[in-house]
Order: structure tokens, then sequence, then C-alpha cells
């Protein structure tokens, strides 16, 4: 699913319609270069289902955690790590619970650890907007697809 955002609000918009489709335990892989809007994606995400506060990219910290709707959600930025064994270190298993929600922005540098995403989002910058592509891998995914299309 190709959709074209034209500016930030529309990405935001387009978020929250997306989060409301997400089934528990969803793990979702965003892609796309720096500045392509992945945050914002999740911040949209995370305004959905209520968070008021501020949502940073947790490119320094790695991980930032929200509790919302009565469940785990978990921000990843996995810019900066130089080996996917790393997320080994940093106990990213314990992250991937069945009963959490999981954002992980920058998926390839965890290529070899991290299991397959449930649906990717790839963002893509054109001029002042983006496009954003939406791909399921699992049922999870096909389920959050046909959510989208109702």
């Amino acid at each position: 699913m190709l959709i074209h955002l034209p500016d930030e609000v529309a990405t935001l918009d387009f978020a929250g319609r997306f989060f409301r489709g997400l089934p528990t335990g969803c793990l979702v892989f965003l892609r796309g270069n720096l500045g392509a809007g992945k945050t914002t994606f999740v911040r949209g995400c995370l305004w959905a289902a209520g968070h008021r506060g501020k949502v940073k990219s947790p490119t320094f910290t790695l991980v930032e955690e929200y509790s919302l709707q009565g469940r785990a959600v978990y921000h990843f930025d996995l810019y900066r790590i130089a080996d996917p064994e790393e997320l080994e270190w940093m106990g990213m298993r314990d992250y991937l619970r069945p009963d959490a929600l999981c954002f992980i922005e920058w998926p390839e540098r965890g290529e070899g650890v991290l299991p397959e995403a449930d649906v990717e989002i790839f963002l893509s910058i054109e001029g002042f907007s983006r496009n954003l592509t939406v791909s399921p891998f699992s049922d999870k995914g096909r389920e959050v697809l046909r959510e989208l299309s109702v």
C-alpha cells in the first residue's frame, strides 16, 4: 500500500490510523533515509495511544519505553549500532515479548538478530512531502493492512 503524505500533519494522522489497527505483540520496522519521518510516524502512533509528552528519537538511548492503553510500547533507533550482536548485550529479546508493541528504526543494523517484522513502513522524501509504503510480513501485518483499507 502506497500513501502520499503532503505534510507532517498528514503523517501524524496516518500514523494514528495505523496505530488503531495494530494488534498486541506487533513488530514494526521503519525504514527510510535520515529525515524521512520515521520518528514523526512513531510520534503519531504514540499520540493516537494517548501519550501527551514529547517523543524524541532514541538515537542515543537506543530505546524509549512507554506504557499506553495497558500495553508496553518500545521505540528503538538502531542507527548507532555498529554490530548486531550489541542487541544481544542490551537484552533485545526481553523487549520482543508477545504482549509488547515494538517500533524499530534502522532495523537493517540488527539484521541476523532481529526476527522478521510483522509490518514494515518505508518512508521516502519527495520534495517537501513524503511517500509511505506499508508492507505486511505476517498474519498480524496483513490484519493491519486490512484495518487500514476499511
